[in-house]
């Protein structure tokens, strides 16, 4: 006997699937979608609860891996691959553009960084892209020729799928602009992409065994040989690099292990029922978060990706979001998306590996920047952007005056302050710095006024 949802199933997913025809996604890309909506009209509501997870106390620890590992991890290089998730325009900046052409560091770009990353590796470098940061991507990468060493294409695309009418679960409609009725399923789609492309037959074929994904945004992500070689060493299909929470990292997906069976989780802010959101932020029960940073063993994912009996579905997050993201009252839509850190959950074996908070330094906003543009962070030889010394400062900038890049970059005409001895930094106002700012401690800067408050060069200002 069917299920009540299964009637409508048939009678709304073929609307779903001519829209992802109509778009040229590929077969896999709607079989996917096929998993996820089934789910979404079964009542899967993608939460995961407080009674089916515990927390995770141990975890082998990057810091404590002997020479060995760095040796084994040397000899495979050569069958290593960087995947780079570069499909973000940064709008939330104000950016119409690739997030990654960003200006971060002593005038490199994310891009540029990345692409030095891999040529001092000499692994080849792929990006996952969305249609949107393509071109200017590829572009600036035209300037580092030696990144193709081998037959391969320097990208692949991610794909898209429909936003649905959170009363009806079909595809929106929003004549305004088109393109807002689609969506990126969440970087879980990851591994479709990739295998969608014919890419990672390519890799297989070429003897490519081994992958470290990460965020374009996170400079701290270095293709480290000793975590790749416990990696190999350890025969692990699949590796997640977690960090210590700290009370900055109340919001960020944590790992967990569920209950039935002891296996490793990622449960996201996302899938938290309202009413355990207290837990979820308990940074001292949950002690590490997902920094993005993941290692593959590509014969694995292969294997995994074809087992008809199994399919490589991964924990639903619905989220909801405005059609039009520049739009707080516009309609609501639902989102269905996955994590791809989730995967930790679907193969068996799989880990997650401590490592120290220098491997993780993202800018997802402006108060990011900022502190990653500072003196608390330096440019490592290998082209990584990594911690100083000493703990993350606290950047809150008034985002009426700093959110948007352009009004950012006007209130430090002359870089950034020095960030290396100051713990936190909260700005009210609009602000602007002159060269050879330092700041201490903690620091709170209030302009109450509508004109500029403008500091002068060299001042030294000491907080508590």
């Amino acid at each position: 006997m069917s299920e009540p949802w299964e009637e409508e199933f048939r009678e709304k997913f073929p609307r779903l699937r001519e829209r992802m025809r109509w778009a040229g996604m590929p077969e896999l890309a709607t079989a996917m979608l096929e998993l996820y909506y089934r789910r979404l009209l079964a009542g899967d509501d993608g939460k995961i609860s407080e009674r089916d997870i515990e927390p995770v106390e141990q975890l082998p620890d990057a810091e404590e891996l002997g020479k060995e590992f760095a040796a084994a991890g040397h000899r495979v290089m050569s069958q290593t691959v960087l995947i780079k998730l570069n499909g973000g325009l940064g709008t939330g900046m104000g950016l119409e553009k690739a997030k990654s052409l960003l200006v971060v560091k002593e005038k490199f770009t994310f891009l540029d960084l990345i692409a030095r990353q891999a040529e001092a590796t000499g692994v080849p470098l792929l990006l996952m892209n969305s249609p949107a940061t393509r071109a200017d991507s590829l572009a600036l990468l035209e300037k580092y020729p030696g990144l193709c060493k081998v037959d391969l294409p320097l990208d692949f695309i991610q794909h898209r799928v429909p936003k649905l009418d959170p009363e009806t679960f079909l595809p929106v409609s929003w004549p305004e602009n088109p393109a807002l009725e689609w969506c990126p399923p969440g970087h879980g789609d990851l591994y479709s992409a990739f295998a969608s492309s014919g890419i990672l037959a390519s890799l297989l074929e070429k003897g490519f065994r081994y992958a470290f994904v990460s965020n374009a945004d996170n400079l701290g992500a270095g293709l480290d040989p000793a975590i790749l070689g416990y990696f190999v060493e350890r025969r692990v299909p699949f590796m997640m690099e977690v960090a210590e929470r700290t009370a900055a990292d109340r919001k960020g997906g944590h790992l967990a292990r569920r209950r039935s069976d002891g296996s490793l989780m990622l449960r996201e802010a996302a899938q938290c029922p309202g009413e355990e959101l207290e837990a979820f932020q308990d940074f001292h029960r949950y002690r590490y978060f997902n920094t993005n940073s993941l290692w593959l063993d590509l014969e694995v994912l292969d294997r995994r990706l074809k087992n008809r009996d199994r399919p490589f579905a991964l924990p639903l997050i619905i989220n909801r979001k405005p059609v039009d993201p520049r739009r707080p009252d516009a309609p609501e839509v639902l989102q269905l998306e996955t994590a791809m850190g989730s995967a930790i959950e679907v193969f068996p074996g799989a880990q997650a590996i401590r490592v120290p908070r220098r491997r993780f330094a993202p800018v997802k906003t402006t108060d990011d920047l900022l502190a990653v543009r500072s003196d608390a962070y330096r440019l490592e030889a290998d082209f990584t952007v990594r911690l100083a010394a000493g703990a993350v400062p606290v950047v809150r900038l008034d985002p009426e005056f700093y959110r948007l890049v352009d009004d950012f970059e006007s209130c430090f005409p002359d870089g950034p302050p020095s960030l290396a001895a100051c713990r936190r930094l909260a700005i009210k106002g609009r602000v602007q710095f002159a060269r050879e700012i330092s700041l201490r401690g903690e620091v709170k800067l209030v302009n109450p006024g509508s004109e500029t408050l403008s500091l002068p060069p060299g001042l030294e200002i000491e907080g508590g």
